[in-house]
């Protein structure tokens, strides 16, 4: 039995396919903003203050492996409603919360791990999703790129692991545009008037960031957004990316002359 925390967009659903293909038993904590997941059977839709009723859930689970998969929204830890459990822990969130997102997830770890539960990688069921290191387009990256990729690599390595900053555009080895708390998409569009011709999209984890819960992901919705930009090429991380709807976005790409590429 898996416990699974389930935040928002897609991934989510390819995670419950693949368990569902596998027939590997699980419940949900509904960590959406709407009750997403209410059509499913074992699924509970639970404030994120009420700890004391998610660790009192895993446990009746007879639970020791949980995942976390899909956008979770920071909460408003001023509207939360808390069990005892979530005053007990609330202080550590709140501090969590000032470093940036990725902290909370990072601290919500700790303390299922101080309960004995452990957080396993969210591509543990779906190694597919992710690429091995090569290049998986007509067009391929010149010297010059390779170049722009080493320095954009550079830049995302030095940010603070804890932020949502996961991409970056970078342009003949200057930086064009990072990602804002509001998403890769957006910073995409922000960028469309923009007329260099070698921009190049890096998105990948950090150094220091923590793997099980916070893999990048992009989408076949990336790439179209990529073509309106004139990127270049998408660089990700061999083994740490999500790449969904992969086989469709290697076609578009080859049809709109941009490379991806895994590093």
């Amino acid at each position: 039995m898996i416990g699974l925390f389930l935040g928002e967009k897609k991934l989510p659903l390819e995670i419950l396919k693949s368990l569902n293909k596998k027939k590997i038993k699980y419940f949900i904590i509904d960590l959406s903003k709407k009750n997403k997941f209410k059509k499913y059977k074992s699924s509970y839709f639970i404030n994120i203050g009420k700890f004391g009723k998610i660790l009192e859930l895993i446990k009746s689970k007879k639970c020791k492996k949980v995942l976390f998969a899909g956008n979770i929204v920071k909460p408003r830890i001023s509207k939360l409603k808390l069990d005892l459990k979530g005053i007990y822990y609330i202080p550590r969130i709140i501090k969590a919360s000032k470093l940036g997102d990725a902290a909370i997830l990072k601290e919500l770890i700790n303390i299922l791990s101080e309960n004995k539960i452990k957080v396993i990688k969210l591509n543990r069921y779906n190694p597919e999703l992710t690429l091995s290191k090569g290049c998986y387009t007509k067009l391929k990256p010149n010297m010059s790129d390779k170049l722009t990729i080493k320095k954009g690599i550079q830049i995302l390595n030095k940010s603070n692991s804890f932020n949502h900053v996961q991409a970056l555009v970078i342009n003949n080895q200057k930086i064009v545009s990072l990602e804002k708390r509001n998403g890769t998409s957006e910073m995409l569009k922000s960028i469309r008037n923009n007329d260099l011709k070698n921009k190049l999209l890096l998105k990948m984890p950090k150094s220091m960031q923590d793997l099980r819960v916070d893999l990048p992901t992009i989408g076949l919705d990336t790439l179209k957004e990529c073509k309106k930009a004139n990127i270049k090429g998408i660089v990700l991380k061999a083994g740490q990316n999500i790449f969904l709807d992969k086989q469709e976005g290697i076609k578009f790409a080859n049809r709109n002359n941009i490379f991806v590429m895994a590093k």
